[in-house]
């Protein structure tokens, strides 16, 4: 199994859809960036609430990408979208663009199972299934691949090797899954994730209910995963935020109010509400 790294590029836009300037890291000078996500005039309710107002914005490939923001500020509604976790809300719908390549995800038409394949997510609380460690990371690619027993093995290993759980679970991958710790659970379920050839990960608040040491081994595993996924995720924790995204964008009531570099979000906000969030002064 090969999996081919891409070029990290970035470009994010700001509410009114004008673009945002920056340059990723290895992006050549005057090189457009790719982007993996794209949204225009999003908007989202829930009956009649609206929860998110005509948000417009890319999210690049192969970066961090941070949404923060107080809570109810629309910031994991937002993220439930990029996979349609949100239809599973009867009263949720969405309306606007938003597109993966040539792929309207908002379409009915779209395969929601294979979108889920392309667009995995981990939840803020880990969720293993009730079955083995080794039975966690083989369901997905039984579901979607043809491997014969030594390649879904070879698979396994890969992906809890990539989600760095592997040197703590090999001797037991037949043993129940919830007898790990919180912080392993969580990794098991990244692993679970990408054992399926995601194109993203969605991480929805993944560290709040885990210890200092567990929250540090998530970050490092997403900075390691970066560089062949695009991760987006939602985090209350300022310190995060800005240890382990490369961009930041900010949330109130809704509205997308800045996105910019994670570094210039939090020392030179351009926006008073922004500056008020990451300075404590709120939130």
């Amino acid at each position: 199994m090969s999996i081919v790294s891409r070029d990290r590029k970035v470009q994010v836009m700001n509410n009114t859809g004008e673009p945002i300037p920056s340059e990723s890291a290895n992006a050549a000078p005057g090189q457009k960036p790719e982007v993996a996500l794209h949204l225009d005039n999003l908007s989202a309710w829930y009956g009649d609430f609206q929860a998110l107002h005509s948000i417009t914005l890319d999210i690049p490939k192969n970066q961090v990408t941070a949404f923060i923001g107080p809570s109810g500020c629309g910031k994991s509604t937002l993220l439930r979208w990029f996979n349609r976790m949100n239809d599973t809300i009867f009263s949720a719908r969405a309306t606007g663009t938003l597109r993966m390549g040539d792929q309207d995800l908002l379409s009915s038409r779209t395969d929601v199972v294979d979108l889920r394949r392309r667009v995995g997510i981990v939840f803020q609380k880990p969720n293993p299934f009730p079955k083995s460690i080794f039975e966690n990371v083989a369901f997905g690619p039984r579901l979607h691949m043809k491997l014969n027993r030594s390649e879904l093995n070879d698979l396994v290993e890969w992906a809890l090797r990539k989600a760095s759980v592997w040197q703590e679970v090999k001797d037991r991958l037949h043993s129940p899954a919830v007898g790990l710790s919180g912080g392993q659970q969580q990794r098991l379920c990244i692993a679970r994730a990408i054992a399926v050839g995601p194109e993203m990960l969605l991480m929805d608040e993944p560290c709040s209910a885990l210890d200092p040491a567990s929250t540090l081994a998530i970050e490092n595993l997403m900075d390691e995963l970066r560089s062949q996924y695009t991760i987006v995720i939602v985090t209350h924790n300022m310190q995060q935020a800005a240890r382990s995204s490369d961009r930041t964008l900010f949330f109130f009531e809704g509205r997308l109010i800045e996105a910019g570099d994670t570094e210039l979000i939090f020392t030179k906000p351009t926006q008073k509400q922004t500056e008020d969030y990451v300075r404590g002064r709120f939130g």
